[in-house]
């Protein structure tokens, strides 16, 4: 269907690439940055954090397989059916439920916890805040931890080129939402985990959420249906059903899709990449930050997205929070790129 590496990959063997971001070239040109940043989760920005093993059968082959995931493609239908309640089962409880745990599980779920923590380590953060955060993603409904990483991390190994699991070059609606009805994994999802997360699936808490994905949305259902019993009879207990986890899931899903397909076909660079990234407004509102999406294309460990002034980023407002209450440290931010560049040129200058 797709092919799936380039010809250096498949010579090599290894997904390194040979760039790295520290020591990239940047220049102006036409008003926009020109870097050449890693575009592997194994580059020099990565090294002593991740190691991306090659070798795996799972690793991109050409061509590449795709298997329809029934199980995947039932959930998602499920909870889209779901949503189409909405008109009938309307409460002001319901709507606030829905706005409040969207915030929950998109800001702080995905793209916090999902992507600039686990897939990006952006930033370091105890335990327990780490698997609270992990918790929130796993309840936006976008699947486990451990297979939405590692799909994250083969994006940006191979994004907008052959073994992408969803660029747009393959149609805004593949790499919008139907991807997801496939597999990524070439048929072997364990050599596939080990080959993008081998510093994940070490960890048993990630892989209990991983595991038990389903289990912890149907516990969790029930439970929001029975408070909304005990708050307000059936008619609310119905209404947080629909709002609250239909709503609230479709409309996490759509935005966090938004970043994938809209993000890599409309909006402005500020850097020039090897990808189709664009920064775009809208979806950096309505997705936490996340459609300033060129930006984290070009320096992809930065834990702050946002890199001019009008570019808000809310969910790095959050991390803000965070290490100042303490909880996180070496957060990756432009300030401390820039310190690092400054220290690498002053002892090249020695």
């Amino acid at each position: 269907m797709r092919s799936a590496s380039n010809p250096s990959e498949m010579a090599s063997g290894t997904t390194t690439s040979s760039a790295t971001l520290a020591g990239a070239p940047v220049a102006r040109q036409h008003h926009a940055t020109v870097l050449t940043p890693p575009v592997s989760p194994a580059g020099e920005e990565m090294e002593g954090v991740v190691t991306v093993k090659s070798g795996s059968k799972a690793q991109p082959r050409i061509p590449e397989v795709y298997r329809i995931q029934w199980g995947a493609t039932a959930w998602l239908i499920a909870l889209h059916i779901g949503a189409l309640a909405a008109p009938w089962t309307f409460t002001w409880s319901g709507l606030w439920l829905c706005l409040f745990i969207h915030w929950i599980n998109g800001s702080l779920g995905i793209c916090l916890g999902y992507h600039r923590l686990l897939t990006h380590t952006g930033l370091v953060v105890p335990n327990w805040v780490k698997y609270g955060l992990t918790f929130c993603g796993v309840l936006a409904g976008e699947g486990g931890p451990i297979s939405w990483t590692a799909n994250h991390r083969k994006h940006h190994a191979y994004s907008d080129q052959p073994g992408d699991p969803h660029s747009p070059h393959d149609g805004p609606w593949w790499s919008h939402m139907f991807w997801l009805a496939f597999s990524t994994d070439n048929g072997d999802k364990e050599g596939f985990t080990k080959h993008w997360v081998p510093d994940l699936v070490k960890d048993k808490v990630l892989m209990f959420f991983e595991n038990f994905f389903l289990p912890i949305h149907i516990v969790f259902g029930a439970l929001l249906t029975g408070a909304g019993y005990l708050y307000g009879g059936q008619a609310v207990a119905v209404s947080w059903l629909v709002w609250a986890v239909c709503v609230r899931m479709v409309a996490v899903l759509h935005v966090t899709w938004f970043v994938n397909s809209a993000s890599h076909m409309f909006g402005y660079k500020n850097y020039e990449t090897r990808d189709d990234s664009r920064n775009l407004w809208w979806v950096a509102i309505v997705a936490y930050g996340e459609g300033w999406h060129n930006n984290h294309h070009a320096l992809p460990r930065l834990a702050q997205h946002g890199h001019k002034w009008w570019e808000f980023d809310i969910t790095f407002q959050a991390i803000r929070l965070l290490r100042a209450l303490g909880l996180a440290k070496d957060v990756i931010d432009l300030k401390a790129y820039q310190e690092k560049l400054n220290k690498r040129a002053a002892k090249n200058v020695a």
